[in-house]
């Protein structure tokens, strides 16, 4: 992320205000404007003593650069951000029920922003990503993920093989999603620790990254079709949530 940015967006401001306050350094509103939820950013803002300026639209218009801002943009100076070596931590603290989420190539931010909102519905540990090759997060992905950004454990990687056999280590089974898999999803054990592996928009798994799994498999599709042709934050949610089926079932 870059050390200064605009984020846009009722959602995502109130959101950086709640969970990362102190990295916000301005807020603009729309001046005149008689959304509740503004007025309510307003007075948060200002009991943060973070610096809340009334502009025109056009200003609001120009500062972000065409992204919706709904009548409420702040400026950053800098973003949350958790290091590979507060993964290990994360997956004791949850004491044999970690789930984590391994995105291999996302490129799109709004992917990337819709899946850090299922996985931050879903309660995962962790969601871990490549540095390289892959979209980092940025203003769009925040704005996309509803807060999710701001909510939950979101850790780049230098080498994503390699945290993954790290995970094994630590007692994570590994379930890759691909189209050409036998075994289906639905039969998995997916109530202990489990990371679950999804790829790209356009290529999917790359090689090491299905070498490193311990298991592939595919969401069944009466339709015909195969996981590769799912948005990749559907495929998310999809998996993600018959973890949450299987974990709240007795």
């Amino acid at each position: 992320m870059s050390q200064k940015q605009w984020i846009a967006g009722i959602n995502a401001v109130a959101s950086a205000l709640e969970h990362d306050a102190e990295h916000v350094r301005e807020v603009l509103l729309e001046a005149g404007a008689k959304n509740p939820r503004i007025a309510e950013i307003e007075s948060r803002a200002r009991r943060l003593d973070i610096d809340v300026r009334r502009v025109a639209t056009q200003a609001l218009d120009g500062v972000v650069g065409g992204m919706r801002h709904q009548g409420a943009v702040a400026r950053y100076a800098a973003a949350k951000t958790w290091g590979e070596n507060e993964l290990e931590g994360l997956i004791e603290a949850a004491e044999g029920r970690a789930l984590v989420l391994v995105l291999d190539g996302v490129q799109d931010p709004h992917n990337l922003g819709a899946c850090l909102r299922s996985a931050a519905a879903a309660g995962v540990t962790a969601v871990v990503f490549p540095k390289d090759k892959a979209v980092q997060v940025n203003a769009t992905v925040r704005k996309t993920s509803a807060g999710a950004a701001d909510t939950i454990p979101v850790i780049p990687v230098t080498n994503l093989a390699r945290t993954m056999r790290d995970l094994q280590q630590l007692g994570v089974w590994l379930h890759g999603l691909a189209g050409d898999a036998e075994a289906s999803l639905y039969s998995l054990d997916l109530r202990g620790n489990v990371a679950l592996v999804l790829g790209g928009e356009a290529d999917g798994l790359r090689r090491l990254t299905r070498e490193n799994c311990d298991s592939l498999v595919r969401i069944p599709m009466p339709g015909g079709t195969n996981v590769e042709s799912l948005n990749v934050s559907v495929a998310a949610g999809v998996t993600l949530f018959e973890a949450v089926r299987q974990r709240s079932t007795p």
